[in-house]
């Protein structure tokens, strides 16, 4: 198999994909979570800052999303063939709950009836908690893996099948996690009193990511037995969760001194840490096969052909740095904190 840099092409894109992802996770992690709190403001003038605060990037983040995807299917097409119709019904929910959170963010500002801005803050809120928790559902899928049979068909039976213990577990270690990550963003935008109040909310995430972060790792760890095998074969690889938990604890530190800057950092370092973790249990597999290992996807029967891969590769190379100058630019432009004007939402 040709190779580059001493690895091989699917080897390559699966890093590339994982990056994707994690730049996603990073960047709409913090709207979700900052969309997952926004009930919690009382005052129009609070949710107003708060949802300005994410106006001028969500859509943006959302790019990501959409050249993971895109990734996903040309470099791995039987993964996400097999995915996306043994996950079905999660996706389609995460498709409504995206479309729903957009139209909330704009329908909003149309009118200016109390009903009308508190039914689009309702729908707002419970879409940003609900995409959070629907991706930590699928990851948590991923990981414990499904019923897969020959070529690659999914075999489960139930139709809620996807919502099982370590699923939910997942889930709600996500939300968490972005809860916290959002929390920290939104007091990089705020002032005043919506700034103190969201001090003392993101000591609450914290707590909550930290519960829902220790109970996954348990239950990982007492029935899932597979995910740990790279580490006990590898055990150098025990660097990366060991600078994960170091990252954690560098958050709750960090966010008590109030220096949020740098806790950002470390948030955005610590989900970055998290789908490493992720990526190092799963590879060479990308799908386990509960019925039997030999119907396991892997990076190998599920690639495109090499030479695909390496043109893709070529694409990569340019169009990344481009990616990344958009989103530095973007965030470069609306930094600072969040100012109320006739344009505002």
């Amino acid at each position: 198999m040709e190779t580059f840099l001493g690895l091989d092409y699917p080897t390559w894109w699966y890093l590339v994909i994982g990056a994707l992802f994690s730049g996603y996770a990073i960047l709409d992690g913090f709207d979700f979570g900052a969309g997952a709190w926004h009930l919690f403001f009382k005052k129009e003038q609070s949710r107003r800052i708060a949802l300005n605060a994410v106006g001028p990037v969500w859509d943006g983040n959302e790019v990501w999303l959409v050249i993971g995807g895109g990734a996903l299917f040309a470099g791995f097409p039987v993964m996400y063939a097999t995915l996306f119709s043994s996950m079905y019904t999660p996706f389609i929910l995460f498709l409504v709950f995206i479309i729903f959170r957009a139209i909330s963010i704009e329908f909003r500002g149309k009118e200016e009836m109390k009903w009308w801005r508190k039914t689009w803050d309702i729908g707002y809120s419970v879409s940003s908690i609900m995409l959070a928790f629907l991706l930590g559902v699928v990851l948590g899928n991923v990981l414990q893996g499904i019923a897969l049979g020959a070529d690659y068909q999914y075999q489960g039976a139930g139709f809620f099948e996807f919502l099982n213990p370590y699923a939910l577990l997942t889930g709600l270690t996500t939300l968490s996690l972005f809860m916290a990550h959002g929390a920290i963003y939104l007091l990089l935008k705020t002032e005043g009193k919506l700034y103190e109040k969201l001090t003392l909310l993101l000591k609450r995430g914290i707590i909550f990511f930290i519960i829902c972060f220790s109970i996954t790792t348990i239950y990982t760890l007492l029935y899932i037995p597979h995910l740990s095998d790279a580490f006990k074969n590898n055990p150098t690889l025990f660097v990366v969760p060991v600078a994960t938990f170091l990252s954690i604890a560098n958050v709750t530190r960090l966010a008590s001194k109030k220096r949020y800057r740098w806790a950002f950092f470390f948030s955005a370092l610590t989900i970055s840490f998290l789908l490493a973790l992720v990526a190092i249990e799963l590879y060479p597999t990308l799908l386990f096969s509960t019925i039997s290992p030999e119907y396991s996807i892997d990076v190998y029967n599920a690639a495109a052909s090499t030479k695909t891969l390496k043109i893709m590769m070529r694409m990569v190379a340019i169009g990344g740095p481009l990616v990344l100058g958009y989103t530095y630019f973007v965030y470069r432009t609306f930094k600072g904190k969040v100012i109320l004007d006739e344009t505002s939402y």
